[in-house]
């Protein structure tokens, strides 16, 4: 798993084929979920054989980023996994403006209907025998995610990355709707510097042609 400070409520740090690391706030909870393994056919350049979640371990390493639960046993990495294909198979399809699977909405649906992270007020005291949430709760809350992402609820428009070499798919939910990129670190930046080496080749050659006439 890649560490390293967060930088907004989601996101996380995801690293390219070269070894660059970069920011990618995919703006929900379940789309970072989907982006922990490889996503086939998305075409975004991510490191070869793309897995953050090898073992147990990893979940809760993941997990504990975001929540507080229990550690997690080769089941909940099982439980993880299987969610996790059922959301990004959601992700894409949604993304692409067609209708997922029935299997994948049935999966979602599963685990949504589990006891999810019930929300508490920081600052009180334990109460005697109170044991700590689990991480089937912690998935829980994540494919409750998904369905308010996928139900429409949370509001924002599921979309691919504008760049023609990338595929990864975050929900705008900007004022205007206007997000274009999945990273201005990454595809925003090259973007503007795939358009100043444009106008400069443009300049150059509009300076070139009076002395070739």
């Amino acid at each position: 798993m890649i560490s390293g400070e967060r930088l907004s409520e989601t996101g996380q740090w995801l690293e390219s084929q070269e070894g660059t690391r970069w920011w990618y706030d995919s703006g929900a909870l379940c789309l970072d979920f989907a982006y922990t393994g490889p996503n086939d056919d998305t075409g975004d350049g991510l490191a070869s054989g793309w897995e953050q979640l090898v073992n147990s371990a990893d979940l809760d390493e993941w997990l504990s980023d975001r929540f507080t639960v229990s550690a997690a046993n080769e089941r909940d990495l099982r439980d993880a996994l299987t969610l996790r294909e059922a959301i990004a198979h959601v992700m894409k399809t949604a993304a692409a403006q067609k209708n997922p699977l029935r299997r994948d909405i049935d999966i979602i649906n599963l685990y949504a209907a589990t006891p999810d992270l019930p929300p508490r007020l920081d600052g009180g005291s334990r109460q005697a025998g109170r044991t700590m949430p689990r991480t089937g709760q912690a998935l829980s809350t994540i494919a409750r995610d998904a369905v308010s992402v996928f139900g429409g609820e949370r509001g924002g428009i599921i979309r691919t990355c504008d760049a023609d070499d990338c595929a990864l798919i975050y929900l705008d939910v900007s004022r205007a709707g206007t997000r274009r990129w999945c990273s201005m670190q990454r595809c925003g930046n090259r973007h503007k510097v795939r358009q100043h080496r444009a106008r400069q080749r443009a300049k150059a050659e509009a300076n070139a042609q009076p002395a070739a006439q």
